[in-house]
């Protein structure tokens, strides 16, 4: 053949295969086995005891797994590093058994010192985690984490030999173990990797980049590009390596809801963290396949800023959630299912639904606020709404803006921030009111309402109420459900009396899921364990 000829064949054959389709970026990644992920924000970090937000736990429950795992269809304790535990029959001793062959993603075994040390981290106040007070049912926690006590070996934890953990409690506490199965503050950390990179009692320990990261769960952190991608990949040392299907996930951070929805359409994710308010009902009419609203365990609720000179008087706070019109936010705005939220625990939550309940009133909030000294809004400064930037975050405040205006006569402004900054704001209390958003940790009113604690680094409203403190502390040592629910309403109606918040709705979880992903089960928290999912290649 002619070196001419041969060439014109070459070039012809790259023309017909340039005009062939390309293969979208996410049915190369069903092949290799890659889940990708809609994050929505960069993480603010990947320590389990100092982080905070569903998409951290989201990676974190990739590289980390505690004692107790959950069964990715009811979420349900089962063994996790512990392949059994024995409960005293007093309710108030744990006794977990650690696996032979748990390890950490360097080989070392998974020991019972291991989570010793990872305990007394936590609860040490230097760390300043937001979250220590999960670990308050442990006996001398509280008191540890306040500073009272300043031995460590006075905490209900210890090693009875390398594979044999204690746990001694305050009291019985029923929700124990889905605590510590569905949250990351009762996992271990490698503390002489932590140790390597700092002082491991003070915040802004570097441990947690590529290449530093030592993990126990079934992938590894292989990389994290900021605002590009964190990538996950398998642990050949995990335990239950063999059962793993996925050969890793991107998790990628795209702050823009709008952006993350036409990544999906691109071939560019596999599953999105939410979906533009005004594309729901396209998605319900054109491909309802795609389309995602499951039950969702949360309220989608306004802090209050109890220290801000504006919001102290409680009449403007009731008055201002008064004005809001839940249904027609609801109906119009979020369009995803949602219900109205009149309180601050989601109705029927393990049986319990809270008889104190706020209300849709435009006259009685009028009344209110000319008896507060601002009649038709007049000498009340613009209310700033505060939230992490969303488009739909700002469709719900725009409507809350306009509600407040029409119904009462006050002016509202805007303030969104990117999620590490938003946070810093919050829990520097720089804020009048600020969005937030509570998912229960288990399915218990107490996974709502101790998020009030004085003492809970959840609260940062500047809300401090001693009666509201110790109903919740004896509804978690009482046995008797319907002893313990009447503990609950009193303290609920508490909660709505003061009102640090505004609750506006309760959440559905509302998202784009590509049909190659599989063992994928609808629940009350969106969790979907990593080593249980797989791709699979639709069929046509």
């Amino acid at each position: 053949m002619k070196p001419l000829s041969l060439l014109l064949i070459l070039t012809t054959l790259a023309l017909v295969s340039g005009c062939g389709k390309r293969e979208m970026r996410a049915d190369a990644a069903i092949r290799e086995q890659i889940l990708l992920f809609g994050s929505k924000s960069e993480p603010q970090d990947l320590d389990p005891h100092v982080v905070q937000g569903v998409g951290e736990h989201n990676i974190i429950s990739a590289l980390m797994e505690g004692l107790v795992a959950e069964d990715p269809k009811t979420l349900n304790p089962v063994p996790g590093l512990a392949e059994r535990w024995e409960i005293s029959p007093d309710g108030k001793v744990y006794t977990f058994h650690i696996r032979a062959n748990a390890r950490w993603s360097n080989g070392d075994p998974v020991t019972a010192d291991d989570f010793v040390k990872s305990y007394r981290r936590i609860l040490t106040p230097s760390l300043g985690s937001l979250y220590s007070y999960m670990l308050h049912p442990m006996k001398n926690a509280k008191a540890f984490n306040e500073g009272k006590i300043t031995d460590p070996a006075q905490l209900g934890v210890k090693s009875i030999d390398a594979r044999t953990l204690e746990l001694t409690l305050e009291c019985p506490t029923s929700y124990l173990l889905h605590a510590m199965a569905s949250h990351y503050t009762w996992w271990a950390v490698h503390m002489a990797t932590v140790e390597k990179h700092g002082d491991p009692y003070k915040p802004g320990n570097k441990w947690t980049r590529p290449g530093s990261y030592v993990g126990n769960g079934p992938f590894v952190l292989t990389a994290w590009v900021p605002n590009s991608v964190i990538s996950v990949r398998r642990n050949s040392n995990y335990w239950d390596a063999a059962a793993v299907r996925l050969n890793g996930v991107d998790f990628l951070p795209i702050e823009s809801v709008d952006s993350e929805e036409r990544s999906f359409r691109a071939g560019q994710l596999h599953r999105t963290e939410e979906v533009p308010n005004g594309k729901i009902d396209a998605y319900r009419k054109d491909n309802p396949q795609l389309l995602r609203i499951d039950d969702y365990l949360g309220n989608y609720y306004y802090r209050l800023n109890m220290t801000n000179s504006a919001l102290k008087d409680k009449r403007v706070r009731l008055a201002l959630n008064q004005a809001l019109d839940r249904q027609a936010i609801v109906d119009t705005v979020t369009r995803g299912g949602q219900k109205p939220a009149f309180s601050f625990t989601p109705p029927e939550t393990a049986g319990y639904t809270s008889r104190a309940q706020l209300k849709f009133d435009i006259e009685g909030a009028k009344k209110l606020l000319a008896d507060a000294g601002h009649p038709d809004g007049k000498g009340l400064p613009p209310i700033e709404i505060h939230y992490n930037t969303s488009e739909n975050h700002r469709a719900i405040a725009e409507a809350i803006q306009q509600m407040w205006k029409k119904n009462l006569g006050v002016d509202a402004t805007l303030r969104n921030e990117e999620w590490k900054v938003y946070l810093d704001t919050q829990s520097g209390g720089t804020y009048m009111t600020s969005r937030a958003g509570w998912i229960a940790d288990y399915p218990d009113p107490n996974a709502f309402l101790e998020t009030f604690l004085s003492y809970s680094g959840n609260n940062r409203t500047g809300w401090n109420n001693p009666e509201f403190d110790r109903l919740i502390q004896a509804a978690s040592c009482e046995n008797d459900v319907n002893k313990r629910h009447e503990l609950f309403q009193q303290a609920e109606a508490l909660l709505l009396d003061e009102l640090p918040l505004i609750p506006i709705y309760f959440y559905t979880r509302v998202y784009l899921l590509h049909p190659a992903v599989k063992n994928w089960h609808a629940n009350y928290q969106d969790h979907h364990p990593f080593k249980h999912v797989y791709l699979e290649v639709p069929a046509k």
